[in-house]
């Protein structure tokens, strides 16, 4: 199926709605990769989140009844190589860094791109509460006397670099073809290449079932669900705007915090939701004008 054979049914459930059910999935794959950081290094299960979706997508998408040219397969290698080194790049730096710390520097990445890629000035004008608003939600406070900060730093930019890439790629070829194939076969090929980073490590996700559920787990809530979700979004947003929408995630964060562990936004987060929410509001209207003008 062709990303124009995109079912109506997925038409009618409003992008915003789409980005809230994939960060929510995304979440609580984190909440399982907490626990397995006791048993595997950052780097491993960020690696593994690869491998487990690639082969739910293969068994799926059935990619070798697709007739596939030398660009295709080197488009889709090189998205799915992308997709693994953001998140190999991001649990690297959460590693040095404060959660929040990291998300707010690896979101200039998106946000580079809903700049470059505005169409409007309304548009250009939802960046700035966005991007304030995830400040205000992850607060970045560096101190620089701590050993690991530059290096968490450094990792941090450069996930948000890949995270710019990804959503420029990742439009592309969700809009010229089957997006979801050709994420499995990203998927595979990141693996492969990726495998060297982490082969000494591996296969301790086998050491017992517990740290092999998990694992399982993390890859399916924290990749498959949301990077398919993204295949779907990308087929009806431009890269500027999936880029700002991107915004919800870390406002998702604190919807499950609130829900699931009773966690009170404090007012700075609470800001930061009510910034975030006017962005995507600009964002909407734009995109509502749009569709109208087009006859969408």
């Amino acid at each position: 199926m062709t990303a124009g054979g995109e079912p109506s049914v997925r038409r009618q459930v409003p992008a915003e709605a789409l980005f809230m059910g994939a960060g929510l999935s995304q979440h609580l794959g984190s909440a399982v990769a907490v626990g397995l950081f006791a048993h595997l290094p950052a780097t491993t299960v960020a690696w593994w989140r690869l491998p487990v979706s690639a082969v739910v997508l293969l068994v799926w998408r059935k990619p070798w009844r697709v007739r596939w040219t030398g660009r295709m397969l080197a488009a889709s290698s090189l998205f799915g190589t992308i997709l693994g080194g953001m998140n190999l790049l991001f649990y690297t730096a959460i590693d040095h860094l404060a959660l929040g710390t990291a998300i707010s520097l690896e979101y200039l990445g998106p946000v580079a791109v809903a700049v470059t890629g505005a169409r409007t000035a309304r548009t250009r004008l939802a960046v700035v509460p966005a991007l304030l608003g995830v400040v205000s939600i992850s607060g970045i406070g560096l101190d620089w006397s701590r050993p690991g900060t530059g290096t968490g730093v450094l990792f941090a930019v450069l996930s948000g670099a890949a995270w710019a890439a990804y959503i420029v790629l990742g439009r592309r070829i969700a809009t010229n073809r089957d997006g979801l194939t050709s994420l499995a076969v990203g998927s595979t090929v990141g693996s492969v290449v990726l495998l060297p980073l982490v082969a000494p490590t591996a296969a301790l996700a086998f050491a017992s079932p517990g740290i092999l559920l998990g694992v399982l787990a993390v890859g399916v809530l924290s990749s498959l669900v949301p990077y398919a979700v993204d295949q779907v979004a990308l087929t009806r947003l431009s890269a500027g705007r999936f880029a700002l929408l991107t915004a919800l995630l870390p406002a998702t964060s604190l919807v499950v915090g609130l829900v699931l562990l009773a966690q009170v936004p404090s007012v700075g987060e609470a800001v930061g939701l009510a910034l975030i929410s006017v962005a995507v509001l600009l964002a909407n209207r734009e995109g509502t004008t749009r569709g109208r003008a087009e006859g969408a």
